[in-house]
């Protein structure tokens, strides 16, 4: 069934709408509570194909890093990450994707080593209805793609899941994210089913009851700089 671009769109501005909104209640309630975990510095990591990043959670202040990366995007690199047309982040959105608790909602952001800038990010948002279950999403600039970076964020960011007690992935990806469903189904993700030009994948994480973990030593491709 082919799903008008306008249909997408409006799902899309719907779901956030929602995200949004939730973010807002919950930034408030973290105001009353400890400082929350998770911001540490980070640590450069080389790339399969040399290039440097340093990979550490994302910051209220980044939501100017934040802002200059998504306008590096191209319009089709836009489309997949937001299933539909995106000119813009609002002020509101930048606040929800700056602003994590670092538990239920984590943000891990790769910074170019050698020049700065952002150049990728992966995030979690755990399912209100099940808390051992998070949404992600994970975004690449368009010439840092085809470098492993979208594979080294999403392992950094297994890794901040099994912590929170995390243990399952679900990702909607567009039916032509083909980048995207390859770097999902290389981390076991099964494709459960097909909405709206969407596909609905879900992955057991290492620390799932059942799975055996990964080894911890460094995967091909994956460096950490001294």
């Amino acid at each position: 069934m082919i799903i008008h671009p306008e249909i997408h769109a409006g799902l899309a501005r719907e779901r956030t709408s929602v995200l949004l909104a939730e973010a807002e209640g919950a930034r408030r309630a973290r105001q009353l509570r400890r400082p929350a975990r998770g911001r540490g510095r980070g640590r450069p990591v080389r790339l399969r194909d040399g290039s440097a990043v340093l990979i550490r959670p994302v910051r209220p202040a980044d939501d100017g890093l934040l802002a200059e990366g998504f306008a590096r995007l191209s319009d089709r690199s836009r489309r997949m990450r937001f299933l539909g047309p995106k000119e813009a982040l609002s002020a509101a959105e930048l606040r929800f994707f700056t602003d994590v608790d670092h538990r239920d909602h984590e943000a891990l952001g790769a910074v170019d080593h050698v020049r700065g800038g952002g150049v990728g990010i992966a995030r979690y948002v755990r399912d209100r209805e099940d808390p051992h279950t998070a949404e992600i999403a994970v975004t690449v600039i368009d010439d840092w793609q085809g470098r492993g970076l979208g594979t080294e964020l999403l392992a950094r960011l297994s890794e901040r899941a099994c912590q929170e007690g995390i243990s399952r992935f679900t990702a909607a990806v567009a039916a032509d994210n083909a980048a995207m469903a390859r770097l999902v189904r290389s981390f076991g993700g099964d494709l459960m089913r097909r909405e709206f030009g969407t596909l609905e994948y879900e992955m057991a994480l290492a620390c799932a009851p059942g799975r055996r973990a990964r080894s911890r030593g460094n995967a091909p491709g994956r460096e950490a700089l001294s």
